[in-house]
């Protein structure tokens, strides 16, 4: 336990992010582990993984990552915070938490993401990760993203003045997220970081939690079982997904931040715990 609590500590401190992002992502982990309970087990990530930074000290992160219990719908949570300065001397944050659930169900995981390159830029992803084919299973569309009415939540915040759609250039990012995930970009050039900070507290943060508890009430504590003939389908695609998220957010920018000797030791500690 004192692994799992130095290193939660370390990781609930977001120092480099505005007052009302901080306690956003707090509330949202908390929200996870209140409700989750016991089915969650301790983080056991070495304290040099959960928090690491680089010799120039120009760039920082952290890791916190519970595995669930055999009991429990839940595979693993992930939260993770980087800070790196820029060559223009501004820095980019980038705070996530996602939430991957196991084969004892085939419901959606849980995922947001937001990136912040200026006290007046911030782009949001905030989704429910469909885990089967839209198209070959219609009523798993209608179950989670007609019924729970998530589209509301994404035209809610679209409709902000400050709030433009977010198109990632990753085509492989836009198949994997589902037709009413909320991708977008918060620009708030006058007023300096008091707009900003602003909208995270009065429109973002209360429809993460929305999302969030549809995501706990219908996904993680559901009851819905998956198939057993369509295991076999979910453990494939399930692994492909942590492959390929390991070498997007990992493989990508850790080595260039870190260096290869930490790089390696982070990426197997996440590889044992994603079980790939």
């Amino acid at each position: 336990m004192d692994l799992h609590n130095q290193g939660r500590a370390k990781f609930l401190e977001f120092p480099f992010v505005s007052v009302p992002h901080r306690a956003l992502m707090v509330n949202l982990l908390s929200t996870v582990e209140n409700r989750l309970g016991l089915q969650l087990l301790p983080c056991t990530l070495p304290l040099d993984v959960q928090h690491c930074q680089n010799e120039s000290g120009t760039a920082q992160a952290s890791l916190h990552i519970r595995s669930g219990q055999q009991s429990s719908t839940v595979d693993f949570i992930l939260g993770s915070w980087l800070h790196c300065k820029l060559p223009t001397g501004a820095a980019l944050n980038i705070t996530s938490l996602s939430a991957y659930l196991n084969l004892s169900t085939d419901a959606p995981n849980f995922v947001i993401e937001l990136i912040q390159s200026s006290p007046t830029s911030l782009v949001l992803i905030l989704d429910l990760p469909p885990r089967k084919d839209l198209v070959l299973y219609p009523d798993y569309l209608q179950t989670f993203y007609e019924d729970s009415q998530l589209e509301t939540r994404r035209q809610m915040l679209q409709k902000l003045p400050e709030v433009q759609p977010y198109v990632t250039s990753s085509l492989y990012l836009r198949s994997l997220l589902s037709p009413t995930a909320i991708m977008i970009r918060v620009e708030t050039e006058e007023g300096g970081a008091g707009p900003m900070e602003e909208i995270v507290k009065n429109h973002v943060e209360p429809v993460a939690v929305e999302v969030l508890g549809l995501w706990l009430d219908h996904c993680a504590c559901g009851g819905r079982e998956a198939r057993e003939e369509e295991k076999a389908y979910l453990k494939k695609r399930d692994e492909l997904v942590k492959k390929k998220t390991i070498e997007i957010d990992l493989g990508s920018n850790f080595p260039r931040l870190f260096g290869p000797e930490l790089t390696d030791k982070v990426m197997g500690a996440i590889r044992d715990v994603y079980n790939v």
